[in-house]
């Protein structure tokens, strides 16, 4: 008899909606005190908006990209020096806030947020009227979810293969990024904040071009070694299956990493960027290097600290399976093992009283990091009042664990 684990964690958390279509994100456009003049120019450049004409040294005119925006058009000055910067800017920012093209939003939200921004762009075939399937979209949105994950997951390690580890912290930091509309599944703009995801957007940088270069050595000498060394760079069995559900089912596939203009380029990475591309000519490759990649992560040794919710034999004597929930020692949040009949007893005894164990042994790559193996020296780990007051109350609120550990069934 199994019991459902104290504290299990929800489902994995989603990328927050376009700040435009969730309220109370973003409303307003920023201060035109707090804007700069020259990122605001350099935005307009990114997002299409052309450039004409305006007093050489003192402003410039801008037009909104594509047809259909007939007398629209921004002045912004070159710089503060412009005697009438601020009121021109703020007209500007009202101009955009009412401006019907997507671009317009995005270049507000860069502006209210200083983002770093990542695009992803599929060549997919058109329905009707150039809509796309439901599931098209979704594609879209999930590659582009694993891709920041594995970004997230580089930017705090390095492992051909992370499983569960460090998932919890990596999959929370996507909180704060703000991801725009996909329209017909074709194109998706993630903005990362600078301040809390400039890591993530550097190495997630780094590691598609390294990737890309791997997967042209391998077609090129029919070699795997390329995979081994961009490691390093932060490629993964989890980068490489996203950029696998990125290209799966289309004609090709880009991403493109774009840096905040208020925050500058970071070091080591260049000012503008080719979007790395992918094509389903890569996919066997690339599948095999993701088999690769979690088939050779070794196991890794550990000495975990942790709570016990879970505990199981087919007998009231001999060895046992306990799952623990990870206090320290390793960047999971539940392991499983088995132990013998003695440590089985100690970690049944440790929880009762409401203490942790701590234990010694190998953290399996198989199953995902999930497992512990060769468990051996569980001895339980004294607590303050305040932290075993809680582990107690926990233990009461799961009474059915109580009978079942004392019983040993």
């Amino acid at each position: 008899m199994t019991h459902r684990p104290i504290g299990e964690p929800g489902p994995p958390r989603g990328l927050r909606p376009h700040p435009v279509d969730a309220p109370g994100l973003w409303s307003d456009p920023p201060e035109p005190a707090q804007v700069d003049p020259a990122v605001l120019g350099a935005l307009l450049d990114r997002h299409g908006w052309r450039r004409r004409g305006g007093a050489a040294g003192r402003y410039s005119r801008w037009t909104p990209p594509g047809p259909g925006h007939a007398g629209t058009s921004l002045l912004v000055p070159e710089s503060r020096a412009f005697p009438d910067c601020e009121d021109l800017i703020g007209e500007a920012l009202t101009a955009l806030a009412r401006s019907s093209t997507p671009s317009a939003r995005e270049v507000l939200v860069s502006l209210a947020v200083p983002s770093d921004e990542i695009r992803w762009w599929r060549d997919v075939p058109s329905g009707p009227a150039g809509a796309a399937s439901w599931t098209v979209e979704e594609q879209l949105r999930g590659a582009a979810r694993l891709m920041l994950l594995a970004g997230a997951l580089a930017a705090r390690a390095r492992a051909g293969y992370y499983g569960a580890r460090h998932r919890r912290p990596a999959a929370a930091s996507l909180d704060s990024i703000l991801v725009g509309p996909a329209p017909g599944g074709r194109q998706l703009t993630a903005f990362v904040p600078v301040p809390a995801g400039r890591p993530l957007a550097v190495r997630l940088h780094q590691a598609l071009y390294a990737a890309r270069e791997a997967v042209d050595y391998q077609r090129a000498t029919g070699g795997m070694d390329a995979f081994d060394g961009a490691v390093g760079a932060g490629v993964s069995h989890e980068l490489i299956e996203a950029v696998v559900a990125l290209v799966r089912g289309t004609e090709g596939a880009r991403v493109g990493v774009q840096w905040s203009p208020a925050a500058g380029v970071p070091d080591g990475c260049a000012a503008s960027a080719e979007p790395v591309e992918f094509s389903p000519g890569d996919l066997p490759v690339l599948r095999e290097a993701s088999a690769r990649y979690l088939r050779e992560e070794p196991s890794v040794p550990v000495r975990i600290t942790g709570t016990v919710v879970r505990m199981r034999r087919s007998g009231p004597r001999g060895a046992g399976t306990v799952r623990v929930r990870v206090l320290a020692g390793a960047e999971i949040p539940h392991v499983r093992m088995s132990l013998d009949e003695e440590d089985y007893r100690i970690a049944g005894h440790a929880h009762l009283v409401g203490l942790p164990i701590r234990v010694h042994g190998r953290l399996e790559s198989r199953g995902g990091f999930r497992r512990l193996t060769q468990a051996a020296k569980v001895v339980p780990v004294q607590v303050d009042d305040a932290e075993r007051d809680r582990l107690m109350k926990s233990l009461h609120e799961n009474l059915d664990f109580f009978e079942e550990a004392c019983s040993g069934d």
